[in-house]
């Protein structure tokens, strides 16, 4: 399935700002492309939950809804797919079960995870953490813009149009240097969540990010 990562945000009620999920949801929903449910720490019962009312929100503009980690959630919340890292189920095991119109993205960091990524049964690697980040409890080292540049060209040896989107730490000041490193698009959650007008910052941060597709000659 052709996935559009522009604006990939990540919703997560840990990092909210006091809105609700839908109201996070209905601010964005303008421009974001994509969107991702990430809650680390609710339980089983009530991500099913938050997944169902942010595809309330979702659905009707066409806007994919993909849930971390969780293939069992997304699933019975009936998503467009899954977000999985090195350490979750194996992405052969979870197109198993969630077919092959579900979207599949994995986490990558180093060059040797993109030369073993198995391609074949994804439709986008997630590469990071480009910079730091304050929104996640188990974040590492950023692998910085030169670090994220060299795994982006070990993916695009393997597949030179396999889609790309940078992941933490990202805002509207870095976004475009991501995107001319040669991401497709940009996984941001406190640049959206915590803005104090989320649907502006939503709309500016698409445009920066369409502006450096435009400069580097993908769009």
């Amino acid at each position: 399935m052709t996935v559009d990562l522009r604006l990939y945000a990540l919703i997560d009620p840990a990092v909210a700002g006091g809105r609700s999920l839908g109201a996070i949801a209905q601010c964005i929903a303008g421009s974001a492309t994509l969107v991702q449910l990430r809650d680390k720490h609710g339980s089983t019962r009530q991500l099913v939950e938050e997944a169902r009312e942010l595809t309330i929100v979702l659905a009707p503009l066409n806007i994919p809804l993909l849930i971390n980690d969780r293939v069992d959630v997304a699933l019975a919340a009936e998503a467009d797919g899954v977000h999985i890292g090195q350490d979750d189920m194996s992405p052969a095991d979870a197109r198993l079960l969630l077919g092959r119109t579900a979207i599949i993205g994995l986490s990558v960091k180093t060059v040797e995870q993109a030369k073993a990524a198995p391609l074949d049964l994804l439709d986008y690697v997630g590469i990071g953490g480009v910079y730091g980040t304050t929104s996640k409890d188990d974040a590492k080292e950023p692998i910085g813009l030169s670090g994220f540049s060299a795994v982006v060209q070990a993916i695009r040896a393997r597949d030179p149009k396999f889609p790309i989107c940078g992941i933490a730490g990202i805002n509207k000041s870095n976004a475009g240097d991501v995107i001319m490193q040669g991401a497709d698009g940009v996984a941001v959650i406190s640049a959206l969540s915590l803005a104090a007008d989320p649907t502006t910052a939503a709309r500016d941060l698409l445009s920066e990010v369409d502006g450096a597709l435009a400069r580097r000659g993908r769009a």
